[in-house]
């Protein structure tokens, strides 16, 4: 049997632009041969819905479209597709996350997703009913153990803790069946390809039966899917592999001579093709802006931000623009125009003293006696924003901001003034990571793109005389290494100092940075996650908060009455 791998982006409550690609990609797998067609998770809602689940109309019309398409592609082939769909009883939520099988228009099975994860990005509770394992659907001789996504990642045998009681795998697996079909709608975050391959690796060994795993691909918002669709051979070998962030149509012949696929990753080139993919698809599904807009400083942040957008969109659809202020190093607008020259791009010039004089000599009645500060630097950040957004008012353009996720872990960043904009670029990326994606981009380029300048230079957000991060912050060397442990990994104070090493003070004062700008972060743009604990809607702190476990955790045992 050949077996069509069908890795679609889908646009979220698009559901005639769903129903096109699903059809388009369907007829192309039937003029190959194909006997089955599969496409992944919610393809016909795009993924994730969120409250769109909640609008009767909606799921109605999603119904409507599951039908239409399956009565739209070639009788002969068969086709699988994720849609939501009412739960048959009357008790539990309304809904239940299904794939279901059709050929020659009708429906021959479905199953309905068991696991339902409600951590990190995702709140599938919230929407649906869990299923119970199904069983094998009969499809042309072979067997099928349909499911959907989560229901494959409770198979970790060696894992100390598991987040479900049910395993879906063995209960299909327990059943006889020829075949493992999972179709999913799996967030790419660093690390994640590696972890498909062993949980794969795993099952096929465990249960000596071939996995297709096909993936959603592109972004939507701030989350994003990298495809990774794949076929694993029984003795869990990699027979087919579709490419990462970019839609493909793969072919998997069952009864074929077995072969081997490279499925070569990189962790900065996948954090690079991510947040490119990200830039396009937000310009593109959102269809609200001609271009994106970005300011430039001389720095490595927008420098990087501008690079990913000229990648994402084209030269001609990124304007970028420089904001000197009496500070400004003369980098500042040198190594920016450098940067636009060579990437392309449009620069504009907008020096911002006199609006920065208006304001100190509109608040100095107030201010007098006062010693300047935070509240003057932040003028000339606001003043920028100001900027910017009149442009992007102007002009329809996106403005991107280019603040990275150290500087917004502990608040290094100015509200409405470079926190301003539609999409946060790098809010998922710390500043090590910043450089690395420079390097990585003139690596791959082959020459100079953001210029060695900018790569070298200390850096600083030029809003008093010889500023340097450093003034405030510990090299980013260390605080990365903090930030990850703390912000990613959920270590606090004992766990971070026993690994690193690093000053428990140093580490205290860090983590009450974090903690004290939830608010900034709150009111930050969306950004692009790629990792497994991103800023929004994937990690849910309160604002107002008094963190004293910490001192909690020093109380002794108490025999008092």
């Amino acid at each position: 049997m050949k077996i069509a791998l069908a890795q679609i982006n889908p646009t979220v409550g698009d559901l005639a632009g769903n129903a096109r690609l699903i059809i388009s990609f369907a007829r192309e797998a039937a003029s190959q041969g194909a006997d089955l067609v599969v496409f992944p998770e919610l393809c016909i809602t795009g993924y994730p819905p969120l409250d769109l689940l909640d609008n009767e109309a909606f799921l109605a019309a999603a119904s409507r479209t599951m039908t239409h398409v399956a009565a739209s592609v070639p009788e002969s082939l068969g086709i699988v597709l994720g849609c939501p769909l009412k739960n048959p009883s009357p008790v539990g939520k309304r809904l239940i996350n299904a794939a279901v099988v059709f050929e020659a228009g009708r429906e021959i099975g479905r199953a309905s997703k068991v696991l339902l994860p409600t951590y990190d990005v995702f709140d599938e509770y919230r929407y649906f009913e869990p299923g119970t394992t199904g069983r094998p659907i009969e499809f042309r001789g072979l067997r099928l153990g349909l499911h959907v996504c989560e229901d494959m990642w409770n198979n970790e045998e060696q894992a100390d803790y598991h987040l479900y009681a049910a395993n879906p795998i063995d209960e299909l697996a327990a059943q006889g069946i020829d075949l493992f079909l999972n179709i999913s709608a799996s967030p790419f975050s660093h690390g994640k390809h590696e972890r498909r391959n062993e949980i794969l690796t795993e099952i096929c060994a465990e249960h000596l039966v071939p996995f297709v795993l096909v993936n959603q691909v592109g972004a939507n918002t701030e989350v994003l899917f990298d495809g990774d669709s794949r076929v694993h051979l029984a003795d869990g070998s990699l027979a087919a592999c579709a490419p990462s962030f970019q839609e493909a149509l793969i072919m998997w012949d069952t009864d074929a001579k077995p072969r081997q696929c490279e499925m070569p990753h990189d962790r900065i080139g996948d954090m690079h093709d991510a947040l490119v993919m990200g830039i396009r698809d937000y310009v593109a599904k959102t269809r609200a802006f001609e271009k994106a807009l970005v300011g430039l400083s001389g720095g490595i942040d927008s420098a990087v931000t501008a690079a990913l957008a000229v990648a994402a969109l084209g030269p001609d659809h990124v304007d970028g623009v420089t904001l000197p202020s009496r500070y400004s190093s003369t980098g500042s607008v040198t190594d920016s125009r450098a940067l636009a020259d060579n990437l392309g791009m449009t620069l504009h010039e907008i020096a911002i003293a006199p609006a920065v004089e208006s304001f100190e000599k509109m608040l100095s009645p107030l201010f007098e006696g006062t010693a300047f500060g935070v509240a003057e630097e932040n003028i000339q950040a606001r003043t920028r924003g100001v900027t910017l957004m009149a442009i992007s008012n102007k002009f329809g353009h996106l403005l991107l901001t280019t603040g990275n996720k150290s500087e917004l872990s502990v608040g290094y960043a100015t509200l409405y003034g470079d926190m301003s904009g539609g999409l946060a670029v790098l809010a998922d990326v710390f500043k090590e990571d910043v450089y690395a994606l420079a390097r990585y981009i003139n690596q791959r380029a082959d020459r100079e793109l953001i210029p060695l300048a900018t790569i070298d230079k200390p850096p600083s957000a030029e809003l008093r005389p010889d500023q340097r991060d450093s003034d405030s912050l510990p090299p980013y060397e260390v605080l990365d290494a903090i930030l990850e442990r703390y912000v990613e990994g959920l270590e606090d104070v004992e766990q971070i100092e026993a690994a690193t090493g690093f000053e428990r003070s140093l580490i205290e004062r860090i983590l009450g940075m974090v903690d004290r700008n939830e608010y900034k972060r709150r009111q930050a743009p969306p950004g692009l996650r790629v990792s497994a604990k991103a800023f929004g809607m994937g990690r849910r702190l309160p604002i107002v908060m008094k963190p004293t476990f910490r001192e909690a955790l020093a109380l002794q045992p108490t025999t008092d009455a």
